[in-house]
């Protein structure tokens, strides 16, 4: 099983994560983010294309690539459930990836936390990110792409608790 966890940054994706972890047995958390970091460092900015010489990883293809192929590397490997926790709003992005992991796992599930610009920006602060910096920056065209039908199945986190959401996620994968 693979249940990709989507949402603006701040919208709770990792703290789902890191407790739904705790109600899937033999499952473990992957987060796309470290080899977009890793792409990052190993691809200097020079020798990527123009269109990937933005302040997003998502922006370089490779990306989406390493992951769809260290995602499968894993689960033949490890012959783990994964959870991934991910911010991907960009369509084509996410097209690629939920694709690619339906033919590498047929018990896929996508759910996509939502909030409102409050929320996410209170959430933001209470985890120390700096008020006007780059995730703050990304929280406006979040909400409105990750709102689209394409993102479905979403929840809205505005008013619910952590374990309401927990809740909701587990009775739809079990």
């Amino acid at each position: 099983m693979i249940v990709m966890i989507n949402g603006a940054f701040g919208a709770g994706k990792t703290t789902i994560a890191q407790i739904l972890q705790t109600h899937i047995p033999n499952s473990m958390i992957f987060d796309p983010e470290e080899i977009g970091y890793m792409v990052r460092k190993i691809i200097p900015e020079e020798v990527r294309l123009q269109v990937e010489r933005t302040d997003d990883f998502q922006d370089i293809e490779l990306w989406r690539i390493l992951t769809v192929k260290t995602v499968r590397e894993v689960k033949r490997k490890y012959n783990k459930d994964l959870i991934i926790p991910m911010t991907i709003y960009k369509p084509k992005n996410f097209e690629y990836i939920f694709t690619e992991l339906q033919n590498i796992e047929n018990e896929l599930y996508h759910f996509c936390l939502i909030a409102s610009e409050e929320t996410i920006y209170q959430r933001l602060a209470s985890r120390g990110d700096k008020e006007g910096g780059w995730t703050y920056q990304q929280t406006k065209k979040c909400i409105e792409t990750l709102t689209n039908e394409l993102y479905k199945e979403h929840i809205n986190t505005d008013k619910l608790s952590i374990n309401e959401i927990i809740n909701r996620i587990l009775l739809k994968i079990k």
